[in-house]
């Protein structure tokens, strides 16, 4: 148990240590934020003190004059009070939303950073649940838990210090309430952040299901799994219930142990208390002011507790988003990283091989020479990584499209490509044509993933965006493979343009993409097995001379007719 906790106060330190650099630039607002607590502290430790005054010397003395002095006084105090309570308000709410901003900021473009195949393993609702809600456990910490912390803890002092200096013995009775406190509170944090961690897993999981759902809702009507599909989300939000009810369930035996001791100790000052009175040690208003001290006592320390319910929450929540940004990126730049040397597009591989998962390869040891003139072996893996992409455009068989115009999603806030680039582009891959049937154009807004435009309209667009970039190499991957036999006309015209001065790989299983190649590379099972033109493989009568058969069979039979 010892051995828990120890790993547990190291990771909330670890914790800790990843979050301060995010608040020291910021300590200016958190050293006025203190300064004004220390203020509000003093008018609030003034009050109870104010008022064994005024029964003492001047209820008792029958002195309205002097009360009401004393009533002014009370009143200027009162007013500073109110005035520290909302500028420390302000600043603390002011604070916690910059730091927000920061943390948002490096959370999206870390996420931005990750290799396509953590994306894979991690569903897209869970990831936008420690990029939204997570930061937003954050936030509410640093703007009502840090400076509320730290306020309560310099009250808690400034109290414990009038107690004693006004009544030692009843100071006494008083903190022999704090143990039985530290062993209830103790208890509550071993049981509450287990619970506060399933509650952030449970809101992740039905975020990421929720996400999966909306996305696939046509698959989900079409056949007939909404029954399905609600029963395993009743599951999920049962799981995500009872883990909430878990932290009900502590504070609600927590909340009453506290209040509990606090009636416990106030009975005992008062007895005791009553009994000074009676043999003349102490004055009625000085009890009065004691349990008003008293009461000051346990608030801060109820408070504090809910503060670290707050804590806790926001611990669990740090531990996803620091886990997150710990993620190294599968790709990234080596140590000794530099810029291309070589933008004419000529490419060498070696020995190049990639697997989705370990026992799926995909390209196994392939050796590969795509020469425009000249081959130029170059290690890719000590390039620096951006600079590596700009080499290359690609065209995927579905392409991804923003929300925005026509014009945005060719561009992409590339600010290297112009609006008069983009409608270039757009005129030479055929997106103009179609788009002059919107009902503003290239201006049109978009839906969300292109709602509204066809599969083959999106993939010109997506030619239309490898167009109007100067990289060198352009990839298509079963760039129309998903298109029908008519829009695939209009791909390959947009196809042929987009290619020419450019190193081309074009990776395809329908071969009249690929037809009029310069090379022709077979692979089968992740190897190369033929190289050549379409006229040379189909003479070698191998692999591609089956794929093409197969293929065009009806071809070749009304040909041989």
């Amino acid at each position: 148990m010892s051995e828990a906790g120890a790993a547990a106060r190291k990771a909330n330190r670890g914790l800790l240590r990843r979050m301060l650099p995010y608040l020291l630039p910021y300590w200016p607002f958190v050293s006025l934020a203190v300064l004004l607590v220390l203020i509000g502290t003093t008018a609030q430790l003034a009050g109870p003190y104010l008022t064994r005054i005024a029964l003492d010397d001047y209820i008792a003395a029958g002195d309205m004059e002097g009360l009401l002095g004393l009533l002014g006084v009370y009143a200027v105090i009162l007013a500073v009070g109110f005035g520290g309570a909302y500028g420390q308000a302000w600043i603390v709410n002011l604070f916690g939303q910059r730091v927000m901003r920061d943390i948002r900021r490096d959370v999206f473009d870390h996420i931005q950073k990750l290799h396509t195949g953590w994306f894979d393993r991690h569903p897209i609702g869970k990831v936008v649940t420690r990029a939204t809600s997570d930061v937003d456990a954050l936030n509410e910490l640093l703007s009502s838990g840090v400076v509320m912390i730290i306020t309560d803890v310099v009250l808690l002092v400034g109290i414990m210090a009038v107690l004693i200096w006004m009544n030692p013995a009843l100071a006494l009775v008083t903190f022999g309430a704090v143990p039985a406190l530290f062993i209830a509170g103790w208890i509550f944090r071993r049981k509450i952040r287990p619970a506060f961690r399933r509650v952030r897993a449970a809101v992740a999981s039905v975020n990421a299901f929720i996400q999966e759902t909306l996305t696939g809702m046509e698959v989900l009507q079409l056949f007939r799994q909404e029954r399905r599909r609600a029963w395993e989300y009743r599951k999920l939000n049962r799981e995500h219930t009872d883990a909430h009810l878990d932290t009900v369930m502590c504070f609600s035996v927590f909340y009453p142990v506290v209040e509990m001791i606090t009636a416990i100790t106030v009975a005992l000052i008062v007895g005791y208390g009553g009994s000074r009175i009676g043999a003349g040690e102490l004055t009625v208003g000085a009890l009065v002011a004691f349990l008003m001290y008293s009461e000051m006592f346990f608030r801060p320390i109820r408070d504090l507790t809910e503060k670290f319910n707050i804590l806790q929450g926001a611990m669990a929540a740090s531990e996803r988003i620091v886990e997150l940004l710990d993620t190294e990126p599968a790709i990234g730049n080596a140590p000794a990283a530099r810029l291309p040397g070589h933008r004419h597009g000529a490419l060498h591989l070696e020995g190049v091989s990639f697997a989705y998962n370990e026992d799926r390869w995909v390209l196994r040891d392939i050796d590969l020479d795509i020469a425009p003139g000249e081959t130029v072996g170059l290690d890719v893996r000590d390039w620096r990584v951006p600079e590596l992409r700009r080499q290359f455009s690609m065209v995927q068989q579905d392409v991804h499209l923003f929300s925005g115009t026509v014009l945005d999603n060719i561009r992409l806030g590339d600010e290297t490509i112009t609006e008069e680039d983009a409608r270039r582009a757009a005129e030479a891959a055929e997106v103009t044509a179609w788009a002059r049937n919107l009902p503003d154009g290239l201006e049109t807004q978009l839906g969300e993933r292109g709602g509204g435009l066809s599969q083959g309209q999106r993939q010109l667009v997506g030619i239309a965006r490898a167009m109007a970039r100067t990289s060198r190499v352009l990839v298509l991957d079963e760039a129309t493979s998903s298109v029908d036999t008519e829009t695939e006309r209009a791909v390959q015209t947009a196809l042929g343009r987009v290619i020419e001065n450019r190193t081309s790989l074009v990776i395809a299983h329908r071969l009249s993409t690929i037809r009029g190649a310069d090379r022709i590379v077979v692979l089968h099972r992740g190897r190369i097995r033929e190289t050549g033109t379409h006229e040379e493989l189909l003479a070698a009568g191998g692999i591609y001379r089956r794929l093409y058969e197969l293929q065009f069979a009806e071809e070749a039979v009304l040909a041989a007719g």
